[in-house]
């Protein structure tokens, strides 16, 4: 499974934001220093690394994915280094879901899985919120009925 359409949205809101702060920026400071020409140019420069950060972002956003499977949660991620973590229910400690300030107005949460080994913690992001709470509980559920044989 992927995360939710909503995070890309939340991703593009972000860009936008940011890349329009950077252009303003850009444009009247180097419209007060070298003229409004330097100036109109510094903001097109911003918009278009604003649209590079897109191309970077939408990227990074397809390349999240999860699946449970009998033994083990598998969590994919990474664009130029593909990253592959397989976490065994019997493994996990506690698991973990967090929604900060911007991931609550888009109705989305993070889970977290922690093992007894730093290294191994994994996360999934942009999932909506039931389906945080669905795979939170699911995943406890799975880790002490594997854990219990331990």
């Amino acid at each position: 499974m992927t995360p939710s359409a909503r995070l890309w949205r939340m991703r593009l809101t972000e860009a936008a934001v940011t890349g329009a702060v950077l252009a303003l920026a850009a444009g009247i400071c180097a419209g007060v220093g070298a003229g409004a020409g330097i100036g109109a140019g510094a903001a097109a420069a911003a918009v278009v690394l604003a649209g590079l950060a897109v191309l970077a972002l939408r990227n990074r956003y397809r390349s999240w994915a999860y699946r449970e499977r009998a033994e083990d949660l598998i969590v994919s991620r990474g664009v130029l280094v593909r990253r592959v973590s397989v976490v065994p229910y019997g493994r996990m400690q506690f698991v973990e879901v967090t929604a900060g300030p911007v991931e609550r107005v888009f109705k989305l949460a993070t889970v977290k899985l922690h093992t007894a080994a730093a290294a191994s913690d994994a996360r999934i992001p942009g999932l909506d919120l039931d389906e945080a709470a669905r795979l939170r509980d699911h995943l406890a559920t799975l880790g002490e009925a594997r854990a219990a044989g331990l």
